[in-house]
């Protein structure tokens, strides 16, 4: 596949008016481009398929149909989220389906960050098909590609991933925001008027939590990176953190400690708090936190998470360690 290249004369998108612009054009040509035909989605809730869903809705209506795969990895109220704003909110066609079950299952007992990878990758692609099966008429994917993804992978968007699908579907890709950076396609989509939590959403690996639950995943180890994780984005938020940090998150690895809880001997896990800043992810550095804020969280974080008894703070930067664990 060549790479496409982004038109030399357009503007960056940096304010409301010139993201309305950009709106009402893509509104325009994706009419042009789908008519009467029908679009199926892969939902995610990230920033990119959430504006790429909210400019179809506004296009076709309810010709676009949304599917939204709960893989059990996502973070604390995000599949609520989706269907909160979309079927509720925007009246859109959505689809829910709740794999959890089936992902963990195939997941059980898989410590190796790669194969864990690719059978999450797998396993939604074989989803998403089942679901596109069972439709007819579609005729057009729709993708949150955006111009990072062209530069950088030279195809389909790979978190997505809907790039597996079998050629037998022969769909006619969409992809409406493909030229835009990531900053841009915030603009959009709070023109668009989606919610701050979801337009400003900090970067999330494709396999979700899944990477952040390091080793063997466990549901009652992925719940506690799901808890811990929501307490760190919440006292951020209060504490006025939220866009001053670039990426935030907790882990919870595959091995315990003692500690001591209500007066008794525990065997439980630690929690790993992970803040870093960067400007363009190849190098990072921890963030310096309040030691007070840090404190509080601790506590909380031992105190309200089942099966935690003690907290880390991954003070290394990029190089030597990666963002991530995984």
């Amino acid at each position: 596949m060549q790479t496409e290249f982004r038109p030399e004369n357009m503007e960056r998108i940096t304010t409301p008016e010139l993201a309305q612009a950009f709106i009402d054009e893509q509104i325009a040509a994706l009419r042009a481009q789908i008519g009467d035909g029908k679009v199926l989605l892969a939902l995610s809730g990230g920033v990119d398929s959430s504006v790429v869903a909210a400019l179809l809705i506004k296009a076709i209506g309810k010709n676009l149909v949304c599917v939204h795969v709960n893989h059990g990895l996502l973070r604390k109220g995000e599949p609520e989220q989706v269907i909160r704003v979309f079927r509720d909110e925007m009246d859109a066609n959505l689809i829910y389906v709740d794999a959890v079950d089936r992902f963990l299952d195939k997941l059980a007992g898989v410590a190796e960050p790669e194969t864990k990878r690719k059978i999450i990758g797998g396993e939604f692609i074989r989803v998403f098909e089942e679901e596109a099966r069972k439709l007819n008429g579609f005729s057009f994917l729709a993708q949150g590609t955006i111009y990072p993804d062209i530069l950088e992978s030279d195809g389909v968007k790979a978190h997505h991933n809907v790039g597996g699908l079998p050629d037998d579907f022969e769909f006619e890709l969409v992809e409406p925001v493909k030229f835009l950076y990531k900053d841009e396609v915030r603009v959009v989509g709070k023109q668009l008027g989606l919610p701050d939590n979801m337009v400003y959403r900090q970067p999330f690996p494709g396999p979700g939590l899944g990477v952040r639950c390091v080793g063997a995943i466990t549901r009652d180890r992925l719940e506690a990176v799901r808890e811990s994780d929501a307490i760190l984005r919440e006292e951020f938020e209060k504490n006025g953190l939220a866009g001053k940090v670039w990426q935030y998150f907790t882990v919870v690895p595959d091995f315990k400690s003692t500690g001591i809880t209500d007066g008794k001997r525990t065997y439980d896990w630690p929690v790993v708090i992970r803040a870093v800043n960067t400007v363009d992810a190849v190098t990072a550095e921890c963030a310096e936190l309040p030691f007070s804020l840090v404190q509080h969280i601790v506590k909380r974080i031992t105190t309200e998470v089942k099966g935690v008894n003690r907290v880390l703070w991954d003070v290394t930067p990029k190089p030597s360690a990666t963002i991530e664990w995984e």
